[in-house]
């Protein structure tokens, strides 16, 4: 596993620990009381640790590279998942994948991006930043479950949309502000977790939701720390300023309402427990089935509206 910077200490242990792991397993010498006591001791400073992580760690965290991805999320609580590629106009884009699944049992749409787990994952899916034909193709996939009448389910993690001259050529904010309009209209429940990173117009895209969620060490901002600390201080030096500025914490958009609910997280972030950080996910978004299923169209337009036009009053 990496560490992060703030967790050296706990790396410190842990490194200690599985050195007498190594010399337990020899027979020679039983250290099982001592490696309770250091794993005990890692533990309590790991919680001390992330229960006082500053929005700047926070950014690091839900970056961290070992986070489970959407393709892990799929695997793990999706049943007969059939994929659907393609926007019908340009091609596919592989930075945003969907199809039709189940959920405990329930047929929904599911979609997200993807950021991948190696090099080669991470450079075919292009870091998970889609472009148009990637919104494109979200927008198709909304339209579909509104004519089947079954809900959709989005997983958020990205750093935005992809900003590349051919993306802007091809309309990359006019794809994002339909695939908006059309989260706003589609009749069905449309239920979103940020399992990581949710960046920009890139997140907000698949992210106007009736029930939006995120996960305890998860980001949500309209733009990267970074980019604006290069923006008002002219400096990328600033970010950690930036990251607190935006309160882009699960906390506080929480506080703010611009989100539902925080998903709790396995101690030290899901990157370390992925499978356990996946079930609190699933068991979320049952959750959100069972509040808005099952639905009346016009109610359901009407309440989503009004959710939206109630934190722009609040804003």
């Amino acid at each position: 596993m990496s560490f992060l910077e703030f967790e050296k200490p706990v790396q410190e242990l842990e490194a200690k620990i599985a050195e007498l792991r190594k010399v337990s397993s020899t027979g020679d010498v039983n250290v099982a009381a001592e490696i309770s006591r250091m794993q005990t001791k890692a533990d309590r400073l790991l919680k001390q640790i992330y229960t006082k992580l500053s929005p700047a760690q926070k950014v690091l965290v839900a970056r961290h590279p070992e986070r489970p991805h959407f393709q892990d999320y799929i695997q793990a609580i999706v049943t007969d998942f059939t994929p659907l590629a393609g926007d019908r106009r340009f091609g596919e884009d592989a930075a945003l994948i969907g199809g039709i699944g189940r959920i405990a049992g329930r047929a929904c749409v599911v979609m997200g991006q993807e950021k991948g787990s190696d090099t080669e994952m991470r450079l075919r899916h292009n870091f998970g930043m889609a472009r148009p034909e990637g919104y494109r193709k979200a927008l198709r996939l909304m339209e579909l479950a509104d004519r089947f009448q079954i809900p959709v389910v989005t997983l958020v993690d990205t750093a935005g949309a992809y900003p590349g001259v051919g993306a802007e050529e091809r309309g990359q904010s006019e794809a994002i502000a339909a695939c908006i309009e059309t989260c706003l209209n589609v009749s069905v429940p449309i239920l979103s977790v940020v399992i990581g990173e949710g960046g920009s117009g890139g997140a907000i895209a698949i992210a106007t939701a009736d029930r939006v969620y995120m996960l305890e060490h998860s980001i949500y901002s309209v733009i990267s720390p970074e980019g604006c600390a290069s923006i008002l201080w002219r400096s990328g030096a600033y970010a950690a300023e930036a990251a607190a500025a935006l309160r882009l914490t699960a906390q506080d958009l929480k506080k703010l309402g611009v989100i539902d609910d925080i998903i709790e997280e396995p101690l030290g972030g899901a990157h370390r427990a992925s499978l356990e950080a996946v079930e609190r996910v699933q068991a979320q978004i049952e959750k959100g089935f069972a509040e808005t299923c099952p639905w009346d169209p016009r109610t359901i337009r009407h309440s989503r509206r009004e959710k939206y036009l109630k934190i722009g009053r609040a804003a």
